[in-house]
């Protein structure tokens, strides 16, 4: 399976977190920074067949990370976009790629 991951992402965890000296800081972490192949929702029969994530407007794909839980509670940001993430599936259930189906997360203005 040839997957072009020509589009790089970052997976950011918005849990808050605790610091060295035990402190609560709140705000964003990045996880980790990869390439992906990236594509955003279209009128293909594709899409129209994933009926159960209807607001999914994107979907990517990449090699998955060693160590690294891919999960519903992370963000992925992209072209300058942020995208939460609706479902994380492995491919083909080999441990080699991961799909997460997200949604555009829309500025609150």
């Amino acid at each position: 399976m040839a997957i072009k991951l020509n589009t790089f992402i970052q997976i950011i965890s918005t849990t808050p977190t605790k610091d060295s000296e035990g402190f609560v800081t709140k705000g964003d972490s990045v996880i980790a920074s990869v390439r992906a192949y990236f594509e955003p929702k279209n009128s293909t029969e594709k899409w129209a067949n994933m009926a159960a994530f209807s607001t999914a407007t994107a979907l990517f794909r990449f090699r998955t990370i060693p160590g690294v839980k891919i999960d519903t509670a992370m963000v992925i940001a992209c072209n300058g976009e942020r995208y939460n993430i609706l479902s994380v599936e492995d491919v083909r259930q080999k441990g080699l790629y991961i799909e997460v189906l997200a949604k555009a997360v829309s500025g609150s203005g």
